[in-house]
């Protein structure tokens, strides 16, 4: 089973959740998992957006007092 890196994009506003996300994918292999909490409001649309468009699974999509946690799947 794949590890599971929770990355910690807390505090930082449009657009850069998505763009930290998609680096740091960039390195990650097919199959690795990636937890990202976000206290962006507009995270809830644009990670989901990233993983379709970047072909990857969002496992789980969770909504917290404070922001956002997605589980995205790195696709192949």
């Amino acid at each position: 089973m794949p590890d599971t890196v929770v990355y910690d994009l807390r505090g930082l506003k449009c657009p850069l959740p998505v763009l930290k996300t998609r680096r740091r994918m960039a390195d990650m292999k097919s199959g690795d998992e990636l937890i990202v909490e976000t206290t962006d409001p507009l995270a809830g649309i644009d990670i989901p957006h990233f993983c379709m468009e970047d072909g990857h699974a969002l496992v789980a999509q969770e909504r917290l007092e404070a922001g956002h946690r997605f589980h995205i799947r790195k696709g192949g």
